[in-house]
């Protein structure tokens, strides 16, 4: 596994890990905005580890994965403080982060759509048919 992909899997985890501790402090604490960012967290986590890990070795996967998890912890960071905090990480941050996600999904459907494998001579994946 590329250090690219090792790198993904760890930062899912932390984001599937923040998103449980985000969706704890919202029934605590109260507050929707908390429990829509663990749930942000936690479906882009997710993709990210299974795009890191799981998918077949397609050109771009790397940058959706990447492209999600950046959006995913902008957007949700952003809430987070939020409600924590009491103010902004930075301006636009959550639209910025927004937009990342669609451009992580865009991606990735590009990747898909166009296919092309970057696999060793004589590899195979799962995709490969008989």
């Amino acid at each position: 596994m590329t250090t690219p992909r090792r790198i993904l899997l760890a930062l899912a985890g932390l984001m599937g890990a923040a998103g449980v501790a985000l969706a704890a402090a919202g029934a605590h604490l109260g507050g929707d905005n908390l429990a829509t960012a663990a749930t942000f967290l936690l479906i882009h986590a997710a993709a990210v580890a299974g795009l890191a890990s799981g998918a077949p070795n397609l050109r771009g996967l790397t940058l959706a994965a990447s492209l999600l998890a950046l959006g995913a912890l902008l957007f949700s960071g952003d809430i987070a403080a939020r409600a924590f905090l009491g103010g902004k990480l930075f301006p636009m941050a959550a639209p910025a982060g927004g937009i990342i996600l669609m451009a992580g999904w865009l991606a990735l459907a590009v990747a898909a759509a166009l296919g092309s494998g970057a696999r060793k001579k004589g590899e195979r994946n799962d995709l490969d048919s008989g």
